[in-house]
C-alpha cells in the first residue's frame, strides 16, 4: 500500500512596513522564488505616505494564497506591528513564523536554513545571528554603529542573564505552537525593543533559542526608523523585564 506523506509546514513570513516602497517588491520577489513549499507572505503596513501599502495589495492581487495583507491606520511601533502580524500569522494556520526587515538587511536566501534548522532540532526559535562563528555585518556599517551594536548587546545580556550572542536580532523563525505560549497580548514594547522582549519571554519559559550565522547587509533603500525615543525604549526595557519579573 501507498504510504501517506503529510504535508509541507506552511511557513508565514511577517514583515512590518512604513515607508519601504523601494524594498517591498524586491524582497517579495525574492522570498516568493525560495524553494519552500507552502511559504507565504504577510505585510503588515503602517498607512505609509509612499505608497508601500498600495504595493502590498497589488502583491496579494498578484499572488492570491501567498500574500496578504494587514492595513494598520498609522505609525505605532515595529514591536506593535509584529505582534498584530505574528498573531495574524498564528489565526490562519501557519506552523513557522518568520521575522525579517524589509530594508533587505536580512539575507532571503537564508530562509531555508532557518526551517531547516528549526525543523532538525525541534528548536522554538532559531535566531540569524551576526555574531555566532561565520556571522559578519555590512562592511558599510561604521566603527562606530559596530560598537554602538556591540554595547547594545552586552548591555542586555548582562542585565537580563541571557547567553545569546545575537540578543537584539530581528531575524528568526518560531515554532508557532512555542510562540502561541508567548502570549503576544501581553507584550509591552512598541520599538525595536520587542526583540529582546520575546527572546526573554521565551527564554524564561525554558524554550530551545539555537542560532545560526549570517551576513547582515546595509539598508538596501530608505531610511532608517531609528529615533531617539525608540532607542529610550531599548535603554529602558531590559529594566523593565527584570523588575516585572
Amino acid at each position: 500500500m501507498p504510504t501517506s506523506q503529510e504535508p509541507p509546514p506552511t511557513v508565514t513570513v511577517v514583515i512590518p512596513t512604513y515607508n519601504e516602497a523601494g524594498n517591498l517588491p524586491l524582497i517579495a520577489e525574492q522570498l516568493l522564488a525560495l524553494p519552500v513549499e507552502g511559504l507565504r507572505l504577510l505585510v503588515v503596513d503602517d498607512n505609509s505616505p509612499d505608497g508601500t501599502g498600495k504595493i502590498a495589495d497589488e502583491l496579494a492581487e498578484t499572488h492570491p494564497g501567498r500574500v496578504e495583507v494587514v492595513h494598520r491606520p498609522g505609525r505605532q511601533g515595529i514591536g506593535r506591528a509584529y505582534v498584530e502580524g505574528l498573531t495574524t500569522a498564528l489565526a490562519h494556520g501557519a506552523d513557522y513564523v518568520v521575522q525579517m526587515d524589509a530594508d533587505l538587511s536580512h539575507p532571503v536566501e537564508a530562509v531555508p536554513r532557518l526551517l531547516g534548522t528549526a525543523e532538525a532540532t525541534g528548536a522554538a526559535c532559531v535566531i540569524g545571528s551576526r555574531y555566532v562563528p561565520g556571522g559578519t555585518l555590512a562592511a558599510e556599517w561604521s566603527w562606530h554603529r559596530r560598537a554602538l551594536s556591540a554595547w547594545a548587546g552586552f548591555y542586555v545580556r548582562a542585565i537580563l542573564r541571557m547567553r545569546l550572542r545575537d540578543v537584539t536580532a530581528g531575524f528568526k523563525i518560531w515554532r508557532a505552537t512555542c510562540l502561541a505560549e508567548l502570549d503576544l497580548a501581553d507584550i509591552s514594547s512598541g520599538g525595536y525593543s520587542f526583540q529582546v522582549e520575546m527572546h526573554y519571554r521565551a527564554t524564561k519559559a525554558g524554550m530551545t533559542i539555537v542560532e545560526i550565522p549570517i551576513h547582515f547587509s546595509d539598508r538596501h533603500a530608505g531610511a532608517s526608523k531609528m529615533s531617539l525615543r525608540v532607542q529610550l525604549e531599548s535603554a529602558l526595557m531590559p529594566w523593565r523585564l527584570l523588575f516585572k519579573r
